[in-house]
């Protein structure tokens, strides 16, 4: 989709703006370590530039903006610090849900629900149930998120199927395995952004990612700001998508 420019943008005319953009929020920790502050600041600094994302995202008219915020490999991380994240997850859901849902924004999540604490799940349940009628921005929550366990609990549940009779082997396709993905009604990202210099995607979305622009960012997440978005979104618009074809003449 095209839409016009607002301040922050680098260039005039109206530029394209892609209808999925997902996010590796990277950089918490190492901006409150170059501080001399807790790692759990930049946590709570880093929940502030997702609230300016989502923002910016709706305002932008992206569609969907997916949040890399917790990995199925961060339980490895100390205990405190797992706590600390788990309490800034129900501190966000009930001091913004309201916020976003005034502003039609639809939660959703992806990722395990397995060794997420009850209570959360219990709110993430409510969120995404007191939201899913509103059709402006749709923030996906990655939480308890790996690709490798996505693609393999997909291919487990396809097993099962015909196991059971309900599938043939030759049903089996790249539509039909993307239908049994966490991302199943999500279309695939069209930019994934990690910020914090890393150049990787972590286990993220690597089924969804085969055809996305990556990009990548020296920032830490919690100084992402709608500058920083902008330039993103107008270097996404110079690339050349061609999906393994040949740009005509």
């Amino acid at each position: 989709m095209s839409v016009k420019p607002d301040p922050n943008t680098p260039s005039g005319g109206e530029m394209l703006i892609p209808r999925h953009v997902a996010i590796i929020m990277d950089g918490n920790g190492r901006w409150a370590q170059t501080r001399g502050l807790p790692r759990s600041e930049g946590h709570r600094r880093g929940v502030e530039a997702v609230k300016r994302a989502a923002q910016y995202a709706g305002d932008r008219g992206i569609k969907y903006l997916t949040l890399f915020s917790f990995s199925s490999e961060n339980w490895n991380r100390p205990q405190s610090e797992i706590e600390d994240l788990l309490n800034l997850l129900r501190y966000f859901i009930r001091r913004d849900l309201n916020d976003l849902n005034r502003n039609n924004v639809r939660i959703r999540l992806i990722g395990s629900r397995d060794r997420i604490p009850a209570d959360i799940l219990e709110m993430i349940s409510k969120a995404e149930t007191d939201t899913r009628d509103n059709t402006g921005l749709n923030l996906v929550v990655a939480f308890n998120y790996g690709s490798r366990d996505e693609i393999v609990r997909a291919a487990v549940g396809i097993a099962k199927k015909v196991e059971e009779g309900a599938l043939k082997p030759d049903d089996i396709d790249s539509d039909l395995f993307a239908l049994h993905l966490d991302t199943n009604d999500i279309p695939d990202p069209d930019l994934i952004i990690r910020t914090s210099g890393e150049q990787r995607i972590s286990n993220f979305l690597l089924w969804q990612a085969a055809y996305s622009e990556l990009l990548f960012l020296p920032v830490f997440w919690p100084d992402f700001t709608d500058q920083d978005f902008a330039d993103a979104l107008a270097d996404f618009a110079k690339r050349d998508r061609r999906y393994g074809g040949v740009r005509s003449a």
